[in-house]
């Protein structure tokens, strides 16, 4: 479970501008900072991390920093990360496949025809946590 520091520490690097009034992190390390903060056991959506950083509109892009993050340092939890109603759309995205599914298992997290059971219990909403 991630500690109100680590939140507060998130929050300051979303906000964190440069003096010409620029965010100083790309958006993918700004998606892949809130999506480190998703906690094990519960999922969020493109949109609501693009809703977070004030991107309403820009989930597809959620999904191709996703899709990245394989290479990332520190390691960014992508799995945890699922469509608007629970699906795992990302999952052709993982060596094989199934690995999005089996580490939402792994997780506790039930998943039944490539969409999360009780998804709705499960989201984590960056807006309201960070």
């Amino acid at each position: 479970m991630a500690t109100r520091k680590q939140n507060n520490s998130a929050r300051e690097k979303l906000a964190t501008v440069t003096p010409s009034g620029k965010k100083d992190h790309s958006f993918f390390e700004l998606v892949f900072e809130v999506a480190r903060q998703i906690p094990k056991g519960r999922v969020t959506s493109y949109g609501a991390i693009a809703s977070c950083l004030g991107t309403k509109l820009s989930a597809r892009m959620v999904g191709w920093a996703m899709h990245a993050a394989g290479s990332a340092k520190p390691k960014v939890p992508a799995h945890r990360v699922v469509n608007r109603n629970g699906m795992l759309s990302g999952k052709h995205h993982f060596n094989p496949p199934s690995k999005m599914e089996a580490l939402l298992k792994k997780e506790g997290i039930k998943v039944r025809n490539d969409t999360i059971v009780d998804f709705r219990k499960l989201f984590w909403d960056p807006a309201t946590e960070l």
